[in-house]
């Protein structure tokens, strides 16, 4: 049985009630997101359902630094909160990239800038 206490989740329902199976499945897979990244403050999961009968899943995930946002549209919840919870991951993943790669590239260019003194008790 998945746990319901991911904290700090907001779960909004327009116009439908969820089944407590669905609401497993949807903290099931949110609490997937917290191993991509340790600092999240807040989730808000708000779910639609237009007249066609498609279902809309906004989610929102809240880090300190930065705010992800995805809005996803199927015909079931589950469908929507997989894809929708995947691109977060995507997203989340991305950012992290782009941050070590700053990172080595500050460093490798912090190395380059570091000069040898030619008093230094090195053979050339």
């Amino acid at each position: 049985m998945p746990e319901k206490n991911v904290p700090n989740v907001r779960l909004l329902c327009k116009d439908l009630n969820l089944d407590d199976r669905t609401e497993d499945y949807i903290y099931k897979r949110i609490n997937k997101l917290e191993r991509f990244n340790g600092k999240i403050l807040e989730y808000e999961v708000e779910i639609n359902m237009d007249k066609k009968g498609k279902f809309t899943i906004d989610l929102m995930v809240k880090t300190p630094y930065k705010l992800y946002r995805v809005e996803e549209k199927s015909e079931s919840i589950e469908g929507s909160i997989d894809i929708a919870v995947d691109e977060i991951k995507i997203q989340i993943v991305k950012d992290k990239d782009k941050m070590m790669e700053l990172r080595e590239r500050g460093a490798r260019s912090l190395k380059k800038m570091a000069v040898i003194d030619d008093s230094a008790r090195f053979r050339k």
